[in-house]
Order: structure tokens, then sequence, then C-alpha cells
């Protein structure tokens, strides 16, 4: 069973991301991603990807190809947003896992060669003890990592929000205001 597609959509009401994927077989399956689960994804998968490129390049070198694979992955996504010619979603006729997301409650991230090729085993630890694993080469490896991150920086999931913070006021008498005890 092939994967054929991935979809992810921002709930900002939910503060999640719904992630779907169909397969050659017609099959959809959907999950909720929490920020600490998109975000681990994210590092994770960058960190095993280098790591990869390592045992082939000098450490910079593999940074480097892997920033130029991820930025060129993005010119690409972007080109076909913008020209309209990015193929649709198509959802399953099938949901082996039920019609509603589950809640993606931990991942553990593996790469391995699977047929000479490298692949990323992505193992999902959903409710009940429920387990799912798929399996990602290179290009839909690349294809999800910027469909996460586009998400979590529109979220604004990599920064802190900006809380304002007034200094109190100085007396210049140095008399403090009504003190009230807290218990």
């Amino acid at each position: 069973m092939g994967i054929k597609q991935l979809n992810a959509t921002y709930l900002i009401h939910e503060d999640r991301i719904l992630f779907r994927f169909n397969t050659d077989e017609a099959a959809e399956f959907r999950l909720w991603f929490t920020r600490r689960v998109s975000l681990f994804i994210l590092g994770a998968t960058a960190h095993l990807y280098e790591k990869q490129l390592e045992k082939s390049h000098a450490p910079e070198t593999a940074k480097a190809i892997a920033q130029f694979e991820q930025a060129n992955l993005q010119d690409q996504i972007t080109q076909s947003d913008t020209s309209g010619k990015g193929e649709e979603y198509q959802g399953g006729t099938q949901y082996p896992l039920g019609a509603d997301a589950l809640l993606v409650m931990e991942v553990k991230c593996q790469l391995s060669q699977e047929s000479g090729v490298d692949v990323l085993s992505l193992d999902f630890v959903l409710p009940a003890n429920a387990n799912l694993n798929i399996k990602l080469d290179g290009r839909m490896l690349q294809a999800l990592c910027v469909l996460l991150n586009h998400l979590a920086v529109n979220a604004q999931w990599q920064t802190s929000p900006q809380l304002v913070v007034s200094e109190p006021e100085q007396d210049p008498i140095g008399k403090s205001a009504t003190k009230i005890p807290l218990h």
C-alpha cells in the first residue's frame, strides 16, 4: 500500500493540524497533529535526514544540501500553487481507522533502507494503544516537512507570542500603593 497524496490543514479553533493521506488503493487516513507532535516531526526528520547525508558528505555540506533540497521543493510547491496546476487532493473511499480523525499522542521516527532506498518510518501512537506506521521516501518526506513547516509558520507555532508587559511606575517619594496580602 503506497501513499499517493498528503494533505494538511491548520484549524485555528482547534489549534491543531488535520493531517490526511490517501493511498493507491483509495484508503484515507485522518490524524490530528498537535503543536508538540508537529514540531517534533519537523525537528526529528530534519536531524535524521542531515545525519543520513553526513554518511556521504561533510556535515556542513550535508546541511547545505538539505536546505537546498527543501528550498527547491518549496519553490516547486509555490509555483504549482500560483499556476493553479497543483494536483487536487482526492479523498478516499475507505477509512481503515474510521472517518473521524484520531489524535496522534506520540511519534517515533527512524531512518532505514528498504530495497536500497532510504525511507523514514513514522510510527504514530494513537488512542487505546493503537499504532499506525507509515514509510516515506525522500521526496514524500520533504513534501511532508514543507507542508508542516508552512502550517507551523502560519500558526505562529515556532515563535512565542509577544506579550506587552509594562514596567510599574516608579514612586518618586518611595511610598508604595496599598499593599494587598496574598495567601
